[in-house]
This record gives C-alpha cells, sequence and structure tokens, in this order.
C-alpha cells in the first residue's frame, strides 16, 4: 500500500494541492471545500500546514500559489498511486474482469489463449507463446472481437519514445518556415502521428500525411506511448511547454525537435 494512503490528511492536502495547482493564484478555500468535501474551515488547517511545509505560497487570502517543492511532492505522489493502479489492475482486477481482444485465428469458448500487443491494439492466439495468457469466453472467429477472463502472467508493454516536432506560428513564417524534408523523416518513422495547431496541420498535409489524431493530441500521444506506440507530435511552438509538462508527469521519453528553418 502507497503512504499517501496511510493518511486521510495526506490524501486530503494532495487533493488541495491539486486544486491549487489547477486554479492558482485566485483560489477560494469554499471552493475547495465543496469539490474534495470537507469544510472552509478544515481547508484553512490544511492550507496553514501546506505552507508551513513549503508546498505552497500566500500573496493573501484567496491567493495561493504551488511551490516547486509542492509540484515534486504532487508527482511523486501521482507516480506511487499510478504504480498502485496499474499493479491492481494487472494483478488484482484482471483475474475477475474480462478483456476484450482480436482473435488472430477461429477459436472455441473455454480455450486457452495467449495475449500480445501489436501496434496498440490487443490480440490472442493459441501458439504464439507469451507470458500473458487467459480463457476465451466465446467461440470467435479470425478478426472478430472475443471476451478474455482469468487472465494470468504478464504482458509486457514497453512504452515508446515520443518526438515533439516544433513549427512556427504563421507570424513567424508558419509553413513556409518549415523543415519539411525533416519533418518528413519523422514522422514516417513514427507509426502514430499527432497535430496541433493549423499550421502543424497544414505542414503534415503538404507532406501527405493524415494525422491520427487532430484533438486531444496531448493524451493520445500518451495513451499511444503506453501502448506501446512510438509518435510524433507535430504541434505550433507557443504549445510545446504544456506538452512537454504532461510527458514529464507521465515519466516518458521524449525529444524535442525544432523544425524552424530560421528566425523572422
Amino acid at each position: 500500500m502507497i503512504k499517501l494512503l496511510h493518511s486521510k490528511s495526506g490524501i486530503t492536502k494532495f487533493q488541495i494541492l491539486i486544486e491549487i495547482a489547477a486554479h492558482q493564484p485566485n483560489v477560494r478555500q469554499k471552493e475547495i471545500a465543496d469539490k474534495i468535501g470537507i469544510t472552509p474551515q478544515a481547508v484553512s488547517e490544511y492550507i496553514k500546514e501546506l505552507v508551513n511545509q513549503g508546498f505552497i505560497v500566500s500573496a493573501g487570502r484567496v491567493k495561493y500559489k504551488i511551490t516547486k517543492s509542492g509540484v515534486e511532492w504532487v508527482i511523486e505522489n501521482a507516480a506511487e498511486m499510478k504504480k498502485f493502479a496499474q499493479f491492481v489492475m494487472s494483478d488484482i482486477i484482471s483475474h475477475v474482469s474480462t478483456w476484450t481482444a482480436i482473435a488472430e485465428h477461429d477459436l472455441k469458448k473455454g480455450e486457452t489463449v495467449h495475449l500480445a500487443m501489436k501496434k496498440g491494439l490487443l490480440y490472442v492466439n493459441r501458439t504464439e507463446v507469451s507470458e500473458a495468457k487467459g480463457i476465451t469466453i466465446s467461440d470467435a472467429f479470425e478478426g472478430e472481437d472475443v471476451g478474455v477472463t482469468e487472465l494470468m502472467g504478464y504482458m509486457n508493454v514497453e512504452t515508446a519514445s515520443i518526438s515533439i516536432c516544433k513549427v512556427p506560428r504563421v507570424e513567424r513564417g508558419g509553413t513556409r518556415n518549415i523543415d519539411m524534408s525533416r519533418l518528413e523523416t519523422i514522422v514516417k518513422s513514427k507509426p502514430f502521428i499527432a497535430s496541433v495547431g493549423v499550421e502543424s496541420f497544414i505542414a503534415l498535409k503538404k507532406i501527405g500525411i493524415e494525422p491520427d489524431a487532430l484533438f486531444g493530441a496531448r493524451e493520445a500521444i500518451i495513451e499511444a506511448a503506453f501502448h506501446g506506440l512510438g509518435s510524433a507530435v507535430v504541434t505550433i511552438d507557443e504549445e510545446v511547454s504544456s506538452i512537454l509538462s504532461r510527458l514529464e508527469a507521465e515519466n516518458l521519453d521524449y525529444e524535442l525537435v525544432d523544425l524552424t528553418l530560421n528566425a523572422v
């Protein structure tokens, strides 16, 4: 069990820090109280403790800001909770839940099958041995969806690296100021492509690439990485910092490539 779950006060402090980080600097204690289900007086006491711990700073009654130490504490605990959740899903819930997979050949109900992640999708077969296996809950033809239960073993899915391709906004030249040859080389080496901003979309269109994710690109590349898919996200320069923050919070590997030809 992770340390944070040992103490109700620890969980509450975590929730308060999340609320402050999401709405800083103008954060009302009553709004926090309503959101997490405690009294404003309790929020006030917790905030005093968080200030004393150096996790937040206060510039007035409704002005709070999370500190670098506070951010690090949140990230550390979020990472631990994520590991715990993965343990619950893989070692506990998987034994009593049903997973949906794609049959690689005709299968019968009650067959023991092996599971493997391929190109971001879960497949099952009876011949390709893997560490993870389960029991089919119904008949299925090749290519059909099939339910698998009583999962045993571990399915190793390595997170893939992400290339962040920074392109300039239109006032700095847009697609006319992009190294298109380099862009084409990068995106053709990745199985999953995301786009943020009109300039990015047009740049991809110019090299004949249709992005897999046009909206919700930040979350899409994270999901793709956890499913073993390497990705490239082509993004306007002003969105780079927010993308980096999300990837770092998830401890994902990435490279940042500036595709701007020259300063405009």
